[in-house]
């Protein structure tokens, strides 16, 4: 079974009052499906926009609203639930973390339910913050969240796009998956470590026509590429990423530049090289090409005996290293680990992505690989079969073990 890094979990969900936190079934439902145990708190105000009653039945779990009893004047059993529950979970996630429960949060008030639990949590936490634009961007919560970001709080900031309000701009909340991978970057102990690299990606295949409607391709999804790319800018890095066509998105704070040949992903990579230090090139170049493409679709009564073809150019070789950390994959389907350690050499690279077709699970097309990484010095790791996101942190970390 592949271990999911989410799996028994126990995860405290804070809601604040804010339209995004309808979304917040979603995040339940996913933290539930991997195997998290989730308990919710909600600030009076979040009840206004969803039920307590959807989210109990969601968790299987109570849901806190109030930090008192409803009644005093009735026999109960009062007990620092607050400090059960800090000392319970592995990670709090706030989503959405409106303006008013960050400056609390921010100064120290704890005049609610949720705000009295997180000082006495053990764990990390993670905020959504989701508020209309000119609010978002207001001088007093942007200094908020720089303050809670010093103080050891996690940040997942909001994203651009159509507003509640109806305008158009920040501080939608964070898409939930994202949300989740960085909920998920942090139990498996990671940092933003790569604070400030700039990392150039390439993922996906490159299709090469034939005439307009037909192509030489081949069977990449672009998904290893594209979760590399997500995990070096979850964990700090300035990313950009270069992709053949795929039906994958990344984040959109991350750059992306769209090609479909390898001669366009050849000048991307060229014209991105100079802004980058480390280039990791996992993308599955075509390393032929028609010699002519037919002006018209090809007839099946005009079918040609056979089609000539070229190399096309070989990216890794031609591209300026010096004083960049360079890494390529390679898919092998017999004498894997030969052939990779002979492309390692002849290429010049720091470091080379190993996996192959006759492993069940890795390769194309799939959520998982099994990579072995060999670099420069000789030195080989193994992993075992992982999510490609799980692949994608490991590849960055043996990256920076690179010095």
């Amino acid at each position: 079974m592949i271990p999911d890094l989410i799996s028994g979990k126990k995860i405290i969900l804070g809601i604040t009052g804010g339209i995004a936190a309808y979304k917040s079934c979603q995040i339940v439902r996913t933290l539930m499906t991997r195997g998290a145990e989730v308990r919710v708190v909600m600030t009076p105000s979040a009840t206004e926009f969803i039920t307590p009653l959807t989210l109990s039945t969601l968790s299987g779990n109570e849901v806190i609203i109030n930090t008192f009893p409803a009644s005093q004047k009735q026999n109960l059993k009062s007990s620092p639930w607050h400090i059960e529950y800090g000392l319970w979970a592995d990670l709090m996630i706030i989503a959405p973390a409106t303006i008013n429960t960050t400056a609390k949060l921010a100064n120290g008030f704890a005049d609610n339910a949720l705000t009295s639990l997180v000082p006495a949590l053990r764990c990390p936490v993670l905020l959504a913050p989701a508020a209309d634009m000119d609010m978002y961007n207001h001088p007093t919560h942007r200094a908020n969240l720089e303050k809670l970001l010093k103080l050891g709080y996690h940040v997942c900031e909001a994203e651009q796009g159509f507003l509640a309000s109806g305008l158009s701009g920040p501080g939608r909340m964070a898409d939930v998956g994202k949300i989740i991978d960085y909920a998920e970057l942090i139990v498996s102990g990671l940092t933003e470590d790569l604070k400030e690299k700039k990392i150039l990606v390439t993922a996906g295949p490159t299709y090469e026509d034939i005439d307009p409607v037909r192509f030489i391709g081949n069977r990449s999804s672009g998904k290893m590429g594209n979760e590399i790319a997500k995990s070096a800018f979850l964990r700090g890095a300035v990313v950009t990423l270069i992709t053949g066509p795929t039906k994958e998105n990344c984040y959109p704070e991350v750059k992306v530049i769209k090609v479909r040949s390898a001669g366009e992903m050849k000048n991307a990579v060229e014209e991105e090289l100079k802004n980058n230090e480390i280039i990791i090139m996992s993308a599955a170049v075509a390393d032929f090409k028609p010699a002519s493409i037919s002006e018209w679709k090809i007839k099946k009564e005009e079918k040609p005996d056979s089609i000539d073809l070229v190399k096309t150019d070989d990216i890794l070789s031609a591209i300026d290293k010096k004083g960049k950390k360079v890494i390529g994959f390679a898919l092998e389907t017999n004498e894997a680990e030969s052939n990779a350690e002979k492309k390692l050499s002849s290429k010049n690279l720091d470091m080379i992505v190993l996996n192959s077709l006759e492993d069940e699970g890795a390769g194309f097309e799939g959520s998982t690989n099994k990579i072995t990484i060999i670099d420069k010095s000789g030195r080989k790791k193994e992993f075992p079969l992982l999510s490609k996101f799980q692949t994608a942190n490991n590849i960055l970390s043996e990256i920076k073990n690179l010095g």
